[in-house]
């Protein structure tokens, strides 16, 4: 048998227990024998109050250097908080806080955000994916706390018109613009029908809000046919966002893979965490046509930091992800099966109210993952 190629990866532990739970999980790799060769690299708060830069140059050469990147929980804040965290130094001096993970998505140009949701703490009843994009909707950065003046004059003339706001000139409101253009439709249902077609789903739902957001929804929907079109063996439908967050509570078996705009998708993406027990499980990928990162979902908890207290299961899970992205399908299989095997049983961390550290949950996942690894290359598992 060909032995795979050995892959390079960029590793950034992040802040609080993004660090501990990537370090608790690397191990799986030299526990399994796969081919990776790791690197790692600085991001996240530390490098802020540092340097005013939550990314500094030399990550960025290190991502470029490396096939893929490994991202822990990073801590982000508010604008007010990330100006006072800096030294004296480098207050008024013309840096401003952006978020690492907004940074890497933009940068990168990884348009789509993927969120498995699966059955961890049942028994296989439901598996979806949300598939989330990640750089247009309302997050597309046009948010602005007065009217600009390039707008003043529609909002002017929709008040003619009797409008039902009320506003005493530009500064006396606020104004977002959700922002989707044809390229970024065509490129984010492609991703979606693609993704369906090689995880074996039937079906593909857009969440939207046809019903309010008639016209900017119409659009959405006429390229969502063109795109459906290209793959007919793949069942399609739009449904409202709040229908969708009903059903994924009640019935999360009837979906496939739901795909939104940015802050649609964030919403349900976070549900589905809830609905497979919380953020501890919900691994993610951020991916492009050539640049991808992984990260667990849930926040880097600073008040946890050091307390052996966070559950790893999300880090170990997202690495599963990254594998099957480099095409490691065995060992992405074997931590997947262990990371639910450990969360069927007593050994469990604090939010599931359990007795267990971090370090002593990651090491049965690690076991677990070599028995299976071992037992699925024998055929037996």
């Amino acid at each position: 048998m060909n032995q795979p190629l050995t892959k390079n990866i960029c590793v950034l532990p992040g802040d609080g227990v993004g660090a501990e739970v990537t370090e608790y999980t690397l191990p799986v790799i030299k526990a399994l024998n796969i081919p990776l060769n790791l690197e790692f690299a600085r991001i996240g708060w530390e490098c802020w109050k540092e340097e005013g830069n939550s990314v500094p140059l030399a990550t960025w050469e290190a991502i470029k250097r490396n096939d893929t990147t490994l991202l822990g929980a990073i801590t982000s804040k508010p604008l007010r908080e990330a100006e006072a965290a800096l030294p004296a130094t480098l207050r008024g001096t013309g840096h401003k806080f952006v978020s690492p993970v907004i940074q890497l998505r933009q940068n990168l140009d990884l348009f789509a955000n993927v969120r498995p949701v699966t059955d961890i703490l049942g028994n296989h009843r439901f598996r979806f994916t949300v598939i989330r994009e990640n750089t247009e909707g309302l997050y597309a950065g046009l948010d602005f706390g007065s009217i600009p003046d390039e707008i003043e004059p529609l909002l002017q003339r929709r008040e003619a018109e009797g409008a039902g706001w009320q506003r005493h000139g530009q500064q006396d409101a606020a104004i977002s613009i959700r922002l989707q253009t044809r390229a970024g439709l065509v490129r984010l249902f492609r991703f979606a029908f693609t993704y369906a077609q090689q995880h074996s789903y039937s079906v593909v739902t857009f969440a939207d809000k046809p019903n309010v957001l008639r016209y900017s929804s119409a659009f959405a929907r006429d390229i969502l046919d063109e795109v459906a079109a290209e793959f007919p063996h793949i069942a399609y439908n739009v449904e409202n966002i709040d229908a969708i967050a009903l059903w994924m509570v009640r019935r999360p078996e009837k979906f496939g893979v739901i795909v939104a705009e940015n802050m649609f998708g964030d919403i349900l993406s976070d549900l589905g965490a809830g609905i497979m027990g919380g953020l501890g499980f919900a691994p993610s990928a951020n991916i492009g046509h050539h640049n991808a990162y992984f990260e667990p979902v849930h926040g880097s908890a600073p008040a946890y930091a050091g307390k052996d207290k966070a559950n790893p299961s999300a880090m170990f899970l997202t690495l599963s992800l990254l594998l099957d992205h480099l095409g490691l399908n065995d060992a992405a299989l074997a931590i997947t099966q262990a990371v639910e095997k450990v969360a069927r049983s007593e050994i469990r961390t604090y939010d599931l109210k359990g007795t267990y550290g971090t370090r002593a949950v990651a090491e049965e996942i690690i076991q677990s993952a070599q028995y299976y690894f071992d037992s699925n290359r024998r055929g037996v598992a």
